[in-house]
């Protein structure tokens, strides 16, 4: 089973996308047009440094990652699954046909202008600790600020909440020992705290004709399949929800061996899919 993984918000860098803008001229004008600013010039140069920020990393993500699944079409077959992590999984919407380049730019243009404008906050992930442990230090620790926002991998799980509450979870983390890293964000997203973003982009949503996937497309909010109808709830939840990574590429191995394929910048999925497999090959 051949599966393409698309990155979130996190693995945008300076200089992505570099070898793809000059072979797809007419899409990038497109994005220019849809966005009132030059993407090559933001995804290349950065000049101000603003990819952290959600409202250009977000549309900046999803141009460089569509336009490296057309490329990658030209010299290989069409995947068998295609999944993609937080804002990715627009990248592969549009990869499997559920609305134009156009329109799923649209989409998240406003979905990044919808959390940035969301309730303040930040993430973090703890690393060496798999989810009970997790949830039991944030009840130890009383911690009820945090929300699960990512469950990425063996040992990497994300949280999302208030800046004084991932504050104060870096010193629990310190003092268990327990090495904790603040992500490259600028929200609290996948959490509680997005509920009146999620309201907004229901409204957009429902402005927006959306088709059935052609190719299965994993939910990060369920780790199944989108249902052809309920794409757009499957987004509106994916706001508020954690992404189920780990338990998407499990059920993924759960059917058979499969080869993973990451398009967009960086290696962060490749690398969260190797933890699983090996994870699944030699349980405890």
């Amino acid at each position: 089973m051949q599966v393409i993984g698309f990155p979130g918000q996190g693995s945008q860098a300076k200089g992505m996308g570099r070898e793809l803008f000059a072979r797809y001229p007419e899409l990038v004008a497109q994005a220019d047009e849809e966005l009132g600013y030059s993407i090559e010039r933001c995804c290349i140069e950065d000049p101000r440094g603003e990819l952290r920020n959600t409202r250009l990393a977000q549309p900046a993500l999803y141009v460089v990652e569509a336009l490296a699944y057309l490329q990658h079409r030209q010299d290989h077959p069409e995947p068998d699954v295609l999944m993609g992590h937080s804002v990715g999984e627009y990248a592969a919407l549009f990869a499997a046909g559920v609305f134009d380049f156009a329109t799923g730019l649209r989409l998240v243009r406003r979905r990044g202008e919808l959390m940035a404008d969301g309730t303040p906050g930040t993430m973090a992930a703890l690393l060496g600790l798999d989810l009970p442990e997790v949830q039991d230090l944030l009840e130890r620790s009383e911690l009820t600020e945090l929300d699960v926002a990512l469950h990425n991998a063996p040992g990497q799980v994300a949280l999302a909440g208030p800046e004084e509450a991932v504050d104060r979870l870096v010193d629990v983390a310190a003092a268990a020992d327990v090495r904790c890293v603040r992500l490259n964000v600028s929200g609290p997203f996948h959490s509680r705290y997005m509920r009146r973003a999620a309201q907004g982009f229901a409204e957009e949503l429902a402005r927006i004709e959306i088709a059935a996937p052609r190719i299965p497309v994993v939910a990060n909010a369920t780790a199944l399949p989108h249902e052809p109808g309920r794409v757009a709830d499957a987004l509106v939840a994916q706001i508020t929800r954690p992404v189920l990574w780990r338990e998407s590429v499990e059920r993924l191995l759960a059917d058979g061996d499969l080869t993973f394929v990451e398009l967009g910048p960086g290696t962060t999925l490749t690398g969260m899919v190797q933890r699983i497999r090996r994870a699944v090959a030699a349980p405890l």
